[in-house]
């Protein structure tokens, strides 16, 4: 649904400005909702951020193999899972979740966008560049692999990266197009909250 058939819709005519609706209220009409929507809801962006961890985890490997990197492989492994799992999870949650919940996001177009964008910059790009550094310094420090000088440092980084890049093409498809179907499924679960009328009340005075 676009937002102009949002604003369209009767309920949502009547709802002009969410945001003043207080944030208990939003609670409640959450609650209402039927658990699996619920549980949808809650655990939608951590199945980004699963993705994102996974995406690291190979990223890292790659890098590896290509710096001959054979040290501090369970430190790595930690470092890989856990911070683009939790920064995924985390900027979803902000970009996309809380605002719902808040009543500033009422187009599904632009929830997919913003699920999306969430979905290649911070799932497939922030751990495939988290990978690079982290590897760079165990090089360094290691020895495992004739490093550049400063003048040449840019493009040997970039070179090296390439191919990473190249084989991950398919995964970063698959995170902004899971980012974009979050984003439309988490608005539908909104619309549905917000179009469930409240007890004892008749469902046109929801906006008053």
């Amino acid at each position: 649904m676009a937002g102009k058939e949002f604003l369209d819709h009767p309920m949502e005519r009547k709802i002009k400005n969410p945001r003043r609706i207080p944030e208990s209220t939003w609670q409640t009409m959450f609650e209402r909702l039927p658990q699996k929507d619920q549980n949808f809801f809650h655990t939608g962006g951590f199945g980004l951020g699963l993705n994102s961890s996974l995406i690291a985890l190979i990223s890292n490997n790659s890098f590896r193999k290509l710096l001959n990197i054979t040290q501090a492989r369970y430190s790595t492994v930690a470092a890989m899972s856990l911070l683009p799992l939790l920064t995924t999870t985390v900027a979803y949650e902000a970009a996309v979740k809380q605002s719902l919940m808040t009543g500033n996001l009422n187009c599904e177009i632009c929830a997919m966008v913003r699920g999306g964008l969430v979905g290649a910059v911070v799932g497939f790009f922030y751990p495939v560049i988290l990978a690079l550094p982290l590897n760079g310094l165990l090089a360094t420090r290691y020895y495992t692999a004739p490093l550049p000088n400063k003048e040449n440092a840019v493009r040997f980084w970039v070179m090296l990266s390439k191919p990473v890049f190249k084989k991950m093409r398919f995964a970063a498809f698959i995170q902004v197009a899971f980012g974009a179907y979050l984003g439309s499924r988490h608005h539908d679960i909104y619309l549905k909250m917000i179009r469930m009328p409240q007890p004892g009340r008749d469902p046109e005075e929801i906006g008053e």
